[in-house]
């Protein structure tokens, strides 16, 4: 499967051209990870998302005296979005529970890609933020 393809299910992606697709392709890195590695570490600052290409990794939270698991994630999903907003601070851990392949995309790379292409630019960030409005409803209605 080619990384456009893959892009072209990425929520995250969603309505971009082929173009605009091939664009983001080109500012992605490859990198594998074996299982049980460590992707991102809660807390430490990111500067990159990550796309899952091929395996699954495990979202946890890491508290004082336990870990608590939020999710799992598989091809096409992401990881470390938040940081193609912003260079905060990581809120979970991502492990990967088999080996897994993901495309990362560095922040300053995608900020320079903005830049250069608005409209590419609003539709992911159009995107991303409703995948945040979404996650912080989920949370309100939860704790609620």
């Amino acid at each position: 499967m080619s990384v456009i393809d893959l892009f072209k299910n990425v929520a995250l992606l969603t309505g971009l051209s082929d173009s605009q697709l091939g664009a983001v392709a080109e500012l992605c890195q490859e990198r594998t990870y074996p299982a049980g590695s460590t992707i991102l570490d809660q807390g430490d600052m990111g500067d990159e998302a990550y796309v899952i290409q091929e395996g699954q990794v495990e979202i946890v939270l890491v508290g004082t005296k336990q870990e608590l698991p939020i999710v799992v994630l598989g091809r096409g999903q992401v990881l470390g979005e938040m940081s193609l907003i912003d260079h905060g601070y990581r809120s979970a851990t991502a492990r990967a529970t088999e080996r897994t392949t993901v495309q990362i995309i560095r922040e300053e790379d995608f900020t320079a890609l903005c830049e250069r292409d608005h409209h590419t630019g609003y539709l992911v960030m159009r995107n991303l933020a409703a995948d945040l409005s979404f996650k912080v409803r989920h949370r309100n209605l939860t704790v609620m």
